[in-house]
């Protein structure tokens, strides 16, 4: 296995009291002490500090959860939640390890089989579309109602 300079070093750092509003993406390893507000993309590991609070969605290499998370983690080589973690919204990895104490609302797709892993994430990524595809439709209707009256 090839060892990546991105599996040792932190390539960016978002510092405590730091806030940042918008989409990130990194390459490489990044480590979150403040507050990010929006989507968080990185090609290596991503760890969110117990201190941290990440509103927007997670897509890594894998993932580290100490702090607070509203969005879903997608992580295919793996996925931990220390004690401290809250994490409200949908896991995505091969390996998951959740620690006593971590809270995680959301559904989960754990499979270390490749094959199984990539299938499974097509079809909830296929609902998701599905969803809310169905729930703009429903809410241009109710839209289309209240300007009846």
């Amino acid at each position: 296995m090839a060892f990546h300079s991105d599996d040792i070093s932190i390539n960016t750092f978002i510092g405590a009291g730091s806030a940042v509003s918008g989409n990130v993406k990194i390459a490489g390893f990044v480590t979150v002490h403040g507050d990010l507000d929006g989507d968080l993309e990185a090609t290596g590991k991503v760890i969110v500090s117990e201190d941290a609070r990440v509103r927007g969605n997670i897509t890594a290499k894998s993932a580290i959860i100490g702090g607070v998370v509203e969005g879903n983690v997608t992580a295919p080589d793996s996925i931990q939640l220390f004690e401290t973690a809250t994490v409200i919204g949908d896991l995505s990895t091969k390996k998951l390890k959740l620690e006593d104490g971590g809270l995680f609302h959301g559904h989960c797709i754990s499979l270390a089989n490749e094959e199984d892993y990539q299938e499974a994430r097509r079809k909830s990524l296929d609902r998701a579309a599905i969803a809310s595809s169905s729930s703009l439709l429903n809410s241009a209707a109710g839209d289309e109602d209240n300007g009846a009256d």
